[in-house]
């Protein structure tokens, strides 16, 4: 049974750095479409970025664009989000979605608005918060 494990999450002053992790396992990484959402209590999920199997094609919500950078390293099974110029409003709990893809580059604005139960898999998630 796979799975995707985030890691990386904790407290940034506003301006900061963080750099997210998605790590996983039981599954051929390269095959997949890796994205990252993002979901405070009592707001609705918002796709944050996604990128191709190939790291051919990334994709960025308006709200992140500039701000946020998604990468992914096929060698360690795992997809980043480093998070730059942080703001207190990208305060949330941060998941990491997969899509079985097969090699064939779905990233785009309609990926980053699908919802939890398009995904073949979903991280548990990692809290960010943004201090003013």
């Amino acid at each position: 049974q796979g799975q995707v494990a985030e890691t990386g999450g904790g407290l940034v002053q506003a301006g900061g750095v963080l750099k997210l992790s998605c790590t996983a396992s039981g599954l051929t990484f390269g095959d997949y479409t890796m994205g990252w959402f993002r979901q405070a209590p009592g707001k609705s999920l918002e796709g944050v970025a996604c990128i191709s199997w190939s790291s051919g094609r990334t994709t960025y919500a308006r709200s992140v664009k500039g701000r946020f950078s998604i990468s992914r390293d096929n060698a360690k099974d795992t997809v980043y989000l480093h998070l730059m110029s942080s703001e207190p409003e990208d305060t949330d709990m941060y998941y990491c979605a997969a899509e079985l893809s097969h090699q064939v580059d779905t990233c785009s604005m309609s990926w980053l608005h699908r919802q939890r139960g398009d995904f073949e898999y979903w991280g548990h998630g990692t809290q960010v918060t943004v201090s003013a």
